[in-house]
């Protein structure tokens, strides 16, 4: 266990459990929401993990493949915990999702669309904005130490939002800079006595930049057993597949195709979904057009990362492929959830005791922070994207604006920022506020 400067009492397995439970369960408003429903209980709440050790594990989860709100669960579950933590809190995010998803594709096959679904969590969508805004402050508060920190997350939000430039060029063009400043223009980087200032802060955190433990330690045999576990664990549905079921090939194309499909997953599920749809629908023909598009709005509207549509493409695939059979079906949600999540346990258990090893360079903390810089634009891009989705469906239009979206949001914003009520239980009185209007007629 890690020492401490202050007494704050470590948490148990069962209660870091029971949190990674019940983000499962509330875990919606795609990864930005997700990612400051985690900062406001471990951070903010709880004082589990540090502002600047939330931030190094956020850096390196942004420049994976695959969902990077999921995968930092398991970083975090990982560095509370050590491999049971990280798995037991990467498995739950997705779980309760996966249950979702079955019973509305079940429902959507069986009774065709399902509007009431998305009116459910008409009230929800307003108070994720309110949520990823109150985030966004934080943050950026944080991480927007000089000009030069200003300038890379306006920048980064311009190429983002108006030219449409991808998540991981704006990376490596942070790193990029980071490495010219720190060879030529070190005067623009964050100054030593800030990096003194934050260190003394963070001792109030359980785990923090000053902290070690045995848990986080890189070791060769370890990396190895993992690596072999991991190709263990893609090959075993396979084998198993082999020996029972009479549609291996079909089997075997899904756990191809969706693997490296998680593997490409750069700059969140937006960016991938084009090539998802672009083979599913014209090359594979598992769906249509329109029922990919009934995928994304259920996936929308259900707990858990966005990239869970694609366990919605593997149900069709497989209910299509057998002509209706649900077995067949619940087999390829299944299939495709598995190696769609399997290389994000892959890169955090083998990778984040590697990460761990560089949080005391100087090179490498300036480098993340101009990362965690062009992070606070990609988040700025995301809550405008989202809002104007909520608020302005059809566009920068007065006529057509969502005037209680607009409206919720303001008011979440105010009892969030305020801390008039806990978010769990904004959550909560969102939903019912939704359902509430549903009922009454309001909307259909």
């Amino acid at each position: 266990m890690p020492k401490l400067s202050t007494p704050i009492s470590y948490p148990s397995f069962r209660e870091a459990f029971l949190f990674w439970l019940k983000l499962g369960f509330i875990s919606f408003g795609g990864p930005v929401g997700q990612i400051a429903i985690m900062h406001n209980f471990v951070v903010t709440q709880k004082k589990w993990i540090s502002e600047g050790r939330f931030l190094h594990a956020l850096n390196y989860c942004m420049v994976l493949p695959g969902p990077e709100a999921q995968q930092l669960a398991t970083y975090i579950g990982w560095l509370l915990h050590g491999t049971r933590g990280g798995l037991a809190a990467g498995i739950l995010f997705v779980l309760p999702s996966v249950f979702f998803l079955l019973g509305l594709s079940l429902l959507y096959v069986v009774y065709g669309t399902i509007p009431w679904v998305y009116a459910l969590f008409y009230g929800l969508k307003p108070a994720v904005i309110a949520i990823i805004v109150v985030a966004l402050v934080k943050i950026a508060h944080k991480s927007l130490v000089g000009p030069l920190y200003y300038v890379i997350a306006i920048c980064s939000f311009i190429c983002i939002f108006f030219l449409n430039i991808s998540f991981p060029y704006l990376i490596l063009t942070a790193i990029l800079i980071a490495w010219i400043c720190q060879r030529w223009f070190p005067y623009l980087l964050k100054s030593y006595q800030d990096e003194i200032h934050l260190d003394k802060e963070e001792d109030q955190y359980l785990i923090n930049q000053n902290t070690t433990s045995t848990v986080t330690s890189f070791r060769v045999k370890h990396f190895l057993s993992q690596a072999l576990t991991g190709i263990f664990l893609w090959g075993l549905p396979i084998i198993i597949l082999y020996y029972t079921s009479e549609d291996f090939p079909f089997y075997w194309q899904i756990a191809v195709f969706f693997t490296k499909a998680a593997l490409i997953t750069f700059g969140g599920a937006y960016a991938v979904l084009p090539y998802i749809a672009q083979i599913t629908v014209e090359q594979f023909h598992w769906l249509s057009s329109n029922q990919m598009i009934d995928g994304l709005a259920l996936g929308e509207t259900t707990p858990g990362p966005l990239i869970m549509v694609l366990s919605f493409v593997g149900f069709l695939a497989g209910y299509n492929h057998s002509n209706g059979s649900l077995l067949t079906a619940t087999n390829g949600l299944v299939l495709t959830t598995y190696y769609t999540f399997l290389p994000c346990f892959f890169f955090i258990l083998i990778g984040a005791p590697l990460v761990e090893k560089t949080r005391q360079s100087p090179k490498v903390k300036s480098m993340l922070a101009l990362v965690t810089a062009s992070v606070v634009g990609v988040i700025l891009n995301l809550t405008l994207t989202f809002s104007q989705s909520v608020i302005f469906p059809e566009g920068f239009k007065l006529s057509v604006i969502n005037w209680f979206a607009l409206g919720w949001a303001i008011l979440s914003f105010v009892v969030l920022s305020k801390k008039l009520l806990g978010m769990i239980s904004w959550i909560g009185i969102s939903a019912l506020a939704g359902l509430v209007l549903y009922l009454s007629g309001l909307i259909g």
